[in-house]
């Protein structure tokens, strides 16, 4: 990958949009103490996805946004805008954007995507935030002291294998987070399991209690029309015991 263009603005000490162009073969910046040499290389950091504040040198990451000075008021907004080739040749925009309060915002060659994907992009192509090739001040010490791991990690890079690694944690915390997620579903199953019985006694019971509710109703219903049938027939008898006697009074 060939960076091409960086643009600025509203970027620590670039408070206006500026451009630096990156020809080919070797591009200088010469510039005495405190002109912004530095800021340069973190802002190419910061596009390709750094995301540590004490990186940036700040507190917080929204210090990398023109804070103001006694003549200029201070910015709401930095953006950084980086312009590169791929190995094969098809162009390519990254932009990032933080606003104060609402954090940063990424786009790759117009498309809003997640800095994971930003971080990716770089990695696959053996760059990124974190590369040994961008050499600020005192990462020459820090790697002459730095420990295995961080050597290996170097050679890893150098080597072009580095976005392979960032899939692999991806995966691995993808895993992680799957396996967490079947412990909890084999809780809830269990959980699900114990209503379920206690449901089913309770569906038994309430069977139980139509049956018999359906018996009582029966029952009852039998002994209304018992009742009612002797009531008939006692009426009935009544009825012929009174004919009898009016046909004994008439004759």
């Amino acid at each position: 990958m060939h960076f091409r263009r960086l643009k600025l603005s509203g970027f620590k000490s670039f408070v206006e949009p500026s451009e630096l162009h990156i020809e080919p073969g070797l591009t200088g910046i010469v510039g005495p103490n405190g002109c912004g040499k530095s800021n340069l290389l973190e802002a190419l950091r910061w596009v390709m996805g750094e995301s540590s504040p004490k990186s940036m040198r700040g507190g917080g990451m929204e210090d990398v946004i023109f804070a103001g000075t006694s003549n200029r008021p201070p910015r709401a907004f930095a953006e950084v805008v980086l312009q590169a080739q791929t190995s094969t040749r098809e162009d390519l925009e990254v932009v990032r954007r933080i606003e104060r309060g609402a954090g940063s915002a990424y786009r790759v060659n117009g498309r809003d995507v997640r800095a994971k994907d930003v971080a990716l992009l770089f990695a696959d192509a053996a760059t990124g935030a974190h590369s040994p090739a961008l050499v600020s001040q005192g990462r020459i010490a820090a790697v002459v002291s730095a420990k295995p791991a961080e050597r290996r990690a170097m050679l890893e890079d150098a080597a072009g294998i580095s976005g392979l690694h960032v899939r692999r944690k991806d995966a691995e915390q993808k895993l992680r987070a799957t396996e967490a997620n079947l412990a909890r579903l084999e809780d809830i199953m269990a959980g699900l399991d114990r209503q379920v019985a206690g449901l089913r006694r309770q569906a038994k019971a309430a069977e139980r209690y139509k049956t018999l509710s359906d018996q009582i109703r029966l029952a009852e219903a039998r002994l209304v029309y018992a009742r009612w049938r002797d009531a008939a027939a006692a009426a009935e008898t009544a009825r012929k015991d009174a004919e009898a006697a009016d046909a004994r009074v008439g004759s």
